[in-house]
C-alpha cells in the first residue's frame, strides 16, 4: 500500500478509483465495512482501491483538553488498513486551515480535482466541511454533481445487535472487558511504541520489562494483563506470551502511566525497538506492596494465571 500525505501528490495511477473516506479510529467492523464496500466497488470496475482519513484526529484539534482517547495512532491505523489490501492511503494534516474549508469545496477540491473519485463511500454519520456542515446528503447531492458515485453505510450491528462504535470501545477498555472490545474490533486491542530504558528494577528481581510511554493512547483501565507482544515487523510479527503492567507503579510512587511488559523466555536487548503489545485479558488491578518481596510473589503469581489465559486463547 502506497501512503501519501498530501492530496495534491495523487499520481495518475491512484485516480479516478473508489475511495473510502472518515477518520477510521479503531479500524473495528464498522470501519472494516465502509473500507471493504469502497474496495468491492474497485474490484468490480477495475479501478484503484483507496482510503482518505485525516491526521490528528479532528477531536485532537477542537478539544485539545481532552484525555487521550485515540484507539488507533496513525501507525496503528495504517497497518489494519494495510492488512485489507487497499491500494493507496492519503492522510490529510487536519490543521485549522482545512478545518474551515467549506464542504462543497472540500468535494470539488479534494474528491473530484484532485481524487477524480469514480465512487466515495463513508459511513452514514461521516460530517464534513467548516462547522461539519456537510453529511451524506450533501455528498450524494455533490456526487450528482460532479459525477462520481457515493454510498452512505448504515449501522453495522453486533451479535447482540449493538451498533459498532468507537464510543462502546472505549468504554470496554476503560471497564477492562477486553474480550468485548476484541469482538468490535475484530482482532485483540493494541498499545504499542518505542520500547524507552527504564530503571530496569524489573531485571534485578528477575523480571525485565520492556517499557512503553502511552503517548495519545486511550488509557485501558489500570492493572495487570495477559498480553502477547512482538517486535513490529508487519505481518512478519513474532509474537511472545507475557504479561503487563498498565499503571503508575504505586510500590515506587511512579508518577507517569506506562506500560510495562514482560515476555516469557525472551531475553533480547530491545532497546529503541517499536514494540506492538496486544491486550488478552484484564488479570488485576494495580496495588501497591509492601516491599520486593511482596511484589515479586504477586508478579509469579500474575504470570501463572497469564500462561493459563493465553493457553486457551486462539491467536
Amino acid at each position: 500500500m502506497r501512503i501519501y500525505r498530501h492530496y495534491n501528490d495523487l499520481p495518475e495511477d491512484y485516480r479516478n478509483g473508489s475511495i473510502a473516506v472518515g477518520n477510521f479510529d479503531g479500524v473495528h467492523k464498522g470501519h472494516c465495512e465502509v473500507i471493504n464496500r469502497a474496495g468491492d466497488f474497485a474490484h468490480e470496475r477495475g479501478i484503484p482501491w483507496g482510503v482518505l482519513t485525516f491526521e490528528p484526529h479532528p477531536r485532537s484539534l477542537f478539544n485539545k483538553d481532552e484525555p487521550p482517547f485515540r484507539l488507533t495512532p496513525f501507525h496503528i491505523k495504517a497497518r489494519q488498513i494495510e492488512s485489507m489490501g487497499v491500494d493507496f492511503l492519503v492522510v490529510v494534516d487536519f490543521n485549522k486551515n482545512f478545518a474551515e474549508i467549506a464542504a462543497a469545496d472540500f468535494v470539488e477540491q479534494v474528491l473530484v480535482l484532485s481524487f477524480e473519485a469514480s465512487y466515495v463511500v463513508s459511513g452514514f454519520d461521516f460530517v464534513f466541511g467548516f462547522k461539519r456542515t456537510g453529511n451524506i446528503d450533501v455528498l450524494r447531492a455533490l456526487g450528482q454533481k460532479f459525477g462520481f458515485g457515493t454510498s452512505g453505510i448504515k449501522q453495522v450491528l453486533d451479535e447482540e445487535g449493538e451498533v459498532i462504535s468507537s464510543t462502546r470501545i472505549r468504554k470496554f477498555l476503560a471497564n477492562g472487558d477486553l474480550r468485548a472490545a476484541a469482538r468490535l474490533l475484530g482482532r485483540h486491542y493494541e498499545i504499542e511504541g518505542r520500547i524507552t530504558q527504564g530503571d530496569q528494577r524489573g531485571r534485578t528481581i528477575g523480571f525485565p520489562t520492556a517499557n512503553i510511554d502511552l503517548d495519545t493512547n486511550t488509557r485501558p483501565l489500570i492493572g495487570v494483563y495477559a498480553i502477547r507482544a512482538g517486535i513490529d515487523l508487519g505481518s512478519d510479527t513474532v509474537w511472545h506470551d507475557g504479561v503487563a503492567n498498565l499503571g503508575y507503579r504505586p510500590t515506587f510512587n511512579g508518577e507517569t502511566c506506562i506500560l510495562e511488559t514482560h515476555l516469557f523466555n525472551f531475553n533480547n536487548n530491545v532497546y529503541g525497538e517499536y514494540l506492538r503489545v496486544a491486550l488478552v485479558e484484564f488479570i488485576r488491578p494495580e496495588q501497591k506492596f509492601n516491599g520486593i518481596e511482596d511484589l515479586t510473589a504477586q508478579i509469579k503469581k500474575d504470570c501463572v494465571q497469564s500462561k493459563l489465559i493465553l493457553t486457551e486463547e486462539q491467536y
